[in-house]
Formats: C-alpha cells, sequence, structure tokens
C-alpha cells in the first residue's frame, strides 16, 4: 500500500482505538446495572413495592414494581399510637406508615410522567436525597425513608439509581399526599408538593 494511503489508514484505526474507551463510557448499560444493584441492596423495593398476598404468604407485587402506595389502597384513619415505646405502624401493603409525623405513603418510583419520577431530572432526585425535601426544594420527606442514611451515597451513585429508575417499566398510579398527625392543630398541615 502506498505511504499516502497508509498513513491515514493508520491514524483512522489509532484515532477508533483512542476514542473506544470515550464510546464505551457512554453506555449507559454499566450506570443502570450499578444503580440496579443499588436499589436493590439499598432496599428500595421493601417499601416500594406493595405487598400481595401469595401462596406462601406476604411477597412483593412484582407487577407494580417501585409504584408505591396503591391509589386503589384508601386507608382508614391511622390508629391511635400509645404512650411509650411503640410510636410506628404500618399497613399490610408496607406502603403506608403512621407515626408521630402523621401518615406517609411510599412514593411511586417509576418513570410514569404523571404519577411517578417521569418528568423529575437527575439532579431534582440528587437534591431531594440530599435535603431530604420533595424536588429538593418542598415538603420534608417523610418517615421511614432512610434520608439521613441515604444522603450519605455519592452523586455517582444517586445518578445510577436514577438511570436504574428511569429504566424500568413505568406504573401509573398515584400515591395518595402525606395526613398530618390525628391530634395536630388543623393548622398544622404537611405541605402540599
Amino acid at each position: 500500500m502506498p505511504t499516502h494511503v497508509a498513513r491515514p489508514a493508520l491514524a483512522a484505526v489509532l484515532v477508533g482505538v483512542a476514542l473506544a474507551p470515550a464510546a464505551r463510557a457512554a453506555d449507559p448499560a454499566p450506570l443502570v446495572q450499578r444503580g440496579e444493584y443499588l436499589v436493590v441492596t439499598g432496599a428500595c423495593a421493601d417499601c416500594h413495592t406493595p405487598m400481595k398476598i401469595g401462596a406462601n404468604g406476604p411477597e412483593p407485587d412484582t407487577s407494580r414494581m417501585l409504584s408505591g402506595h396503591p391509589e386503589s389502597l384508601v386507608m382508614p384513619p391511622a390508629p391511635r399510637l400509645p404512650t411509650g415505646p411503640w410510636l410506628v405502624v404500618s399497613s399490610a401493603t408496607n406502603t403506608a406508615w403512621a407515626g408521630p409525623w402523621g401518615v406517609s405513603f411510599t412514593a411511586n418510583l417509576t418513570p410514569d410522567g404523571d404519577t411517578g419520577l417521569g418528568r423529575w431530572s437527575a439532579k431534582q432526585f440528587i437534591d431531594t436525597m440530599r435535603t431530604g425535601r420533595h424536588l429538593g426544594v418542598g415538603r420534608p420527606v417523610l418517615p421511614p425513608m432512610p434520608i439521613p442514611a441515604y444522603r450519605h451515597f455519592s452523586d455517582a451513585d444517586l445518578a445510577a439509581i436514577f438511570a436504574y429508575l428511569q429504566s424500568i417499566p413505568p406504573v401509573k398510579n398515584r400515591v395518595p399526599q402525606p395526613l398530618p398527625p390525628a391530634d395536630a392543630p388543623a393548622a398544622a398541615t404537611v405541605p402540599k408538593k
């Protein structure tokens, strides 16, 4: 091959080899896989996936994976909590919790654009985890969400979690707004989004 043809061809091959790692870095699969690992080990589905009764008792309803408290399950008023060491009660679905803060419902983490995280940005998700406030600026994220522990994730880990949550099937499920404590004065309500 003549030198004037061989040199540009060799240069193109070398540029291609040099750019290959950058092209692989743009592949979203490793980020999504890391996010899935963090969601599984972070026990997100334990509360954000409703439980149902299966052949061997309670089990996650995988058809509603990470969709939060079922909108069709209207909860009765939370039982009055006794004074003493018992401070929290949970629904049978493990998606509604009552305590001194009132009643909280686990959020829809699926990418549904109307009822889940579909319209959120990665920055809003990271800000929520850092500040413990909805969208980073709104109402407080209530117990049992372990914000004090999860805020220690790195930005890269939170971005991976968000990437994974954006990759799962969307589930249309409008979760109720939190409720104030039963004995709270009428003016002391939990602010909406």
